[in-house]
């Protein structure tokens, strides 16, 4: 299914002491250059990548990948990053995840847009430690929808999820959740299985 991807590195990363969480490093590289090597492996492949960015814009443009600021003001969370894509197209199907997401199944988005492509509006990933609604496929036309959610002060993936026509779906592998230095130093130190 032909759609379009967006990496979220644009918040404010608090629970990593505000660094910047798509350029803190694993095995050298940062977390940002994992995520978009995990995709990379992905079919189908997506027709354009961009990443969710609000700092360090110059050094995000190495990556040669567009970027999307937020168009609301003060870092209001992923959905502020979602909303900036769909405003850039509504009209596509998009595949979203978060910059920490650097180790994805082979059939990831496969699986994710299947469920798009049967007219769910949305569709996110769970594995045996929990649902990872950051990690999900939308489909065309929810720009409207996100926008009214967010001005009426919602934040959460979670509960706009609640009021689309969603899916969870779930795989055995497990996604690794980076929130922490202390989680992106046990990932470094780990046996890579996969």
């Amino acid at each position: 299914m032909s759609h379009q991807a967006l990496i979220l590195a644009g918040g404010r990363a608090t629970r990593m002491g505000g660094v910047d969480k798509g350029l803190a490093m694993l095995s050298g590289r940062p977390l940002l250059a994992h995520a978009l090597a995990a995709l990379s492996a992905q079919m189908p492949p997506p027709e354009r990548v961009w990443v969710s960015a609000n700092r360090n814009l110059d050094v995000y443009a190495g990556f040669g990948c567009p970027l999307l600021p937020d168009s609301l003001p003060d870092y209001p969370g992923p959905l502020a990053g979602v909303l900036a894509a769909l405003e850039r197209d509504d009209g596509a199907v998009w595949l979203v995840m978060p910059c920490d997401a650097v180790r994805l199944p082979a059939d990831f988005s496969r699986r994710l847009l299947a469920e798009v492509a049967a007219g769910r509006q949305a569709a996110s990933a769970r594995d045996r430690e929990g649902w990872h609604p950051s990690l999900l496929a939308l489909g065309p036309g929810l720009r409207a929808g996100l926008a009214a959610y967010l001005a009426g002060g919602g934040r959460s993936i979670r509960g706009w999820l609640a009021g689309l026509d969603h899916v969870e779906v779930a795989f055995d592998h497990l996604f690794p959740n980076l929130n922490t230095a202390d989680a992106l130093a046990a990932l470094e130190a780990e046996p890579r299985a996969d």
